[in-house]
C-alpha cells in the first residue's frame, strides 16, 4: 500500500500541469462549502454568544417581532394596528407574574450627543429608560457605583449610569462616578459604570448610557412602545413562567380568546433558531454548488486516469509479467485518484477556511475552524477519487499482459 501511494504521488508529480488542472476542479468544490460553512460558524458562535444581551432563562416581550416573518398574510401593517405596550401594563404584569424571578422594563430614547467637562460624543449614542430589575434581565454588570433603585424610578431622579467606553471617553483621566453628563440640553449625574462587553458584529456594545425608565418617560416622551424582559427562576420553570405571561398580559390588554396575541415573545433560544433556519437555505444552496463543481471535476479525474491508464499501458503489462495481480493494479490507479482528489481538497480547505474567516476578521470575532466539515470535505475527496478511479483502475487491471507489452 505504502509503494502504491509513493508511485501515485509520483504519477501526479510526473504531469504537473495536467494534475493542477484536474485537482482545480475539485480545490473549487471544497473551497466553496468550507468557506461557507467557516463563516456561517462565526456568525453562529458570535449570535450564540451576543445575539441578545437578554440574561439567562429570560425573555423578552415586546409589540414588534424581532424577526419579520409574515407567515399569515397581514405584513408590516398587522403589526401597526397593535397597541403600545405601556408602563401601567408592564407594572400590571410584574404584580401578577408570580412565577417569574424578576419583571424588568425598558424603554429605548433617540440617540443624541453627551457631552461631560472633559470630552463629547458623536450624535449617535443610544440611550434607555430601564428599571432596577432591568440590571440583571439583560445581563449588565455594574463595575463601579451602584445601579438604579426603586427610589429613583419614584422620583424620576436625574441619573444616569454609563456604559464602560462611554465612560472612559466622557472621563479619560479618572473616574466618572459623581461626575455629570449632559444629554440632549440637560444635566444628569453619573452614578454607575457597567462592566465591559466589548464588540458583536463590529459594532461597540460599550457606548450607550442608562436612566431611570420613569426619568426617561417623562424627559422624551411616551410615544413608544416598551419592552419587558421576564426571568424565570430556573430553566425547570421557564415554560411555565412563559405561558403564565403570555395570559397575564392577554388579559391586561383585552385580547379576546380566538385572537392571536398583539405582542411578541422572543428569547437567545429563538433567536438562534431563527438564525439557523435561514442560514439552513444558505447551506443547502453551498451544498448543490459544491457536489455540481464535484461531480464535475470527478468527471474531469476519470477523464484524466483513463488517459494515464492508455499512456502506462506498457507499464501495465510489465507489471502484470513479472507477477502484478489485479488488484495490485488497480489499488495503484484509485490511489492515485485519491491522491489527487485530496491535494485539491487540502488546498481546498486552507483556502476555504482563510475566506471564511475573512468575516471572523471584519466582525473583530474568534476565527473558527470547523473540524466536523473539514473531515468531511475530505472524506467527500476520498470517495470522489473511489468513485471516479474505479472504472479507470478496473481498465487498467483487466488489460491483456501480452497485448500491453507489445504497446507502443
Amino acid at each position: 500500500m505504502k509503494e502504491s501511494f509513493l508511485m501515485a504521488l509520483h504519477a501526479v508529480n510526473a504531469h504537473k500541469l495536467r494534475s493542477g488542472l484536474t485537482l482545480l476542479g475539485i480545490l473549487v468544490g471544497v473551497f466553496s462549502i468550507i468557506m461557507v460553512m467557516t463563516a456561517i460558524r462565526v456568525l453562529q458562535s458570535n449570535i450564540e454568544t451576543t445575539i441578545s444581551e437578554l440574561g439567562s432563562n429570560t425573555f423578552q416581550i415586546q409589540r414588534w417581532p424581532a424577526v419579520q416573518v409574515d407567515d399569515e398574510g397581514g405584513g408590516f401593517e398587522k403589526y401597526l394596528r397593535r397597541k403600545d405596550i405601556t408602563l401601567p401594563q408592564a407594572m400590571q404584569l410584574k404584580e401578577r407574574a408570580t412565577l417569574a424571578k424578576n419583571v424588568s422594563v425598558r424603554n429605548w430614547i433617540t440617540s443624541g450627543e453627551v457631552s461631560s467637562r472633559f470630552a463629547r460624543t458623536n450624535p449617535n449614542i443610544g440611550a434607555s429608560g430601564v428599571t432596577p430589575e432591568s440590571f440583571e434581565t439583560l445581563n449588565w454588570i455594574v463595575e463601579e457605583g451602584r445601579a438604579f433603585n426603586n427610589g429613583d424610578i419614584d422620583g424620576a431622579r436625574a441619573l444616569c449610569v454609563l456604559a464602560n467606553g462611554l465612560a472612559k471617553k466622557l472621563f479619560p483621566r479618572g473616574s466618572a462616578l459623581g461626575e455629570r453628563v449632559k444629554f440632549r440640553g440637560i444635566n444628569y449625574n453619573v452614578v454607575g459604570v457597567l462592566e465591559t462587553k466589548g464588540s458583536a458584529f463590529g459594532q461597540d456594545q460599550d457606548n450607550f448610557l442608562l436612566f431611570p425608565i420613569t426619568t426617561g418617560l417623562n424627559r422624551f416622551g411616551r410615544r413608544w412602545s416598551l419592552d419587558i424582559q421576564v426571568q424565570a427562576h430556573n430553566q425547570e420553570l421557564y415554560d411555565d413562567t412563559l405561558e403564565q405571561a403570555r395570559g397575564v398580559l392577554r388579559t391586561i390588554r383585552k385580547v379576546e380568546p380566538d385572537q392571536e396575541d398583539d405582542f411578541d415573545i422572543f428569547s437567545n433560544d429563538s433567536m438562534i433558531k431563527t438564525f439557523r433556519s435561514f442560514t439552513l437555505v444558505v447551506r443547502a444552496a453551498a451544498g448543490i454548488i459544491s457536489s455540481i463543481a464535484l461531480l464535475a471535476a470527478g468527471i474531469g479525474i476519470m477523464n484524466i486516469m483513463l488517459v494515464s491508464v492508455t499512456e502506462r499501458t506498457r507499464e501495465i503489462g510489465i507489471r502484470r509479467a513479472i507477477g502484478a495481480k489485479k488488484r495490485n493494479i488497480m489499488t495503484q490507479f484509485i490511489l492515485e485518484a485519491i491522491a489527487l482528489c485530496q491535494i485539491g481538497g487540502i488546498l481546498g480547505v486552507i483556502l476555504g477556511i482563510a475566506g471564511g474567516n475573512v468575516a471572523a476578521y471584519l466582525l473583530k470575532v474568534t476565527p473558527i475552524i470547523p473540524v466536523d466539515w473539514v473531515l468531511i470535505g475530505l472524506g467527500i475527496c476520498s470517495l470522489v477519487g473511489v468513485i471516479f478511479g474505479t472504472y479507470p483502475a478496473y481498465k487498467a487491471a483487466n488489460l491483456d499482459p501480452i497485448d500491453s507489452l507489445r504497446y507502443e
